[in-house]
């Protein structure tokens, strides 16, 4: 076991449990889910600032950035239709592929809709590491978009039906803790992969291996109580309460579970209900913050930074390097969220 007792609140009630190991390794393996998330994010921009990588797929790109001496033009630019392709591709196949996960979420479970992002990032990863053409980009960048959109749909969920109501803000953003260290472990890798003839492909490749760990992991994880009182199996369901709790007595709040779960069974017509006045507070927080955070632009920033920095005339050493502290920063600023989320609350971190 790992901590000590605590009092777990779900629904209003108390109930008494302990931070148990086999909790702290379910949601670590888990949160590789964000690790191939970030680390996807990260490694692009510093992919297509490589000079061997624009040379091989995207030549005309390359001729742009040099001006007849040979030098760099003050206003290199990356409007290729293709390298958008490259680039954007994995967004939309996201955007898609969340769609099909929210159901395989639902439907199969938790564990079953991480394996099948991992098996994608697996894929997506391999392919673009071995590209010898376009074509095998891009297929690879849309495996790994439908990745992102399985991992992304289904781990903050699992993490938050895993973990103890008393640290539930810290393990849940786990998994953001986890897309900045792939950032930053994406900015590392560029940053020494950058000035060798095949550099592109390692730092393209390397996403297959926590992509694996995911896969593996998947197997030995348990899914959550409620995905399996969901599924109808409730036997299976008090078993793994019983686990992540750390105690035998769980009768209380695993009856508060299967409640929970047959009341919204019963609830009809779920998208037409939360547009009723009186959820709408509830759905203007849902739909609007994660919007207007999109809109900063900080996805953006961590996606292009390389590049950015680039074009605003650092050395493509430099450019990198720069991307490497801005993604320390980004590291930093989530372990404080991390050590505070729980003490003083969501509100205060988000303001």
């Amino acid at each position: 076991m790992a901590g000590g007792v605590l009092v777990a609140s779900t629904n209003g009630r108390q109930y008494e449990g302990k931070v148990t190991m086999f909790v702290l390794v379910t949601c670590l393996v888990a949160a590789m889910g964000g690790l191939l998330f970030g680390y996807d994010l990260g490694i692009t921009g510093g992919v297509t600032s490589m000079e061997p990588f624009l040379i091989k797929f995207f030549p005309g790109v390359y001729k742009q950035m040099k001006d007849e001496s040979g030098h760099e033009s003050q206003y290199c630019k990356f409007d290729n239709e293709l390298l958008t392709l490259f680039t954007s591709s994995l967004y939309l196949a996201a955007l898609i592929a969340s769609f099909f996960a929210s159901i395989t979420t639902r439907m199969l479970g938790r564990k079953a809709s991480m394996f099948t992002g991992g098996l994608f990032f697996l894929v997506g990863a391999l392919l673009n590491g071995f590209a010898v053409n376009i074509e095998m980009l891009i297929i690879g960048r849309l495996l790994l978009g439908f990745g992102v959109g399985y991992c992304n749909q289904s781990v903050p969920v699992y993490l938050s039906e895993m973990a103890p109501a008393k640290i539930r803000g810290a393990l849940n953003m786990g998994f953001q803790m986890m897309i900045t260290i792939g950032i930053l472990g994406a900015n590392i890798i560029n940053y020494f992969t950058s000035n060798l003839e095949s550099g592109w492909r390692i730092s393209l490749g390397v996403g297959a291996v926590p992509a694996i760990l995911l896969c593996i992991g998947s197997f030995f994880l348990g899914d959550t109580p409620n995905s399996m009182i969901e599924r109808g199996q409730k036997e299976g369901a008090k078993k793994m309460l019983q686990n992540i709790r750390g105690i035998d007595n769980v009768d209380e709040e695993f009856q508060d579970l299967i409640d929970a779960s047959e009341e919204a069974k019963r609830v009809e017509h779920p998208w037409k209900n939360i547009t009723q006045l009186r959820y709408r507070p509830q759905l203007t927080f849902c739909s609007f913050i994660p919007f207007f955070q999109q809109l900063t632009g900080i996805n953006v920033i961590m996606f292009y930074a390389p590049v950015l920095f680039k074009t605003l005339g650092f050395g493509n050493d430099a450019s990198l390097m720069s991307s490497v502290i801005t993604g320390g920063v980004n590291v930093v600023a989530t372990l404080v969220s991390i050590f505070t989320v729980d003490k003083f609350g969501r509100k205060i971190l988000f303001s």
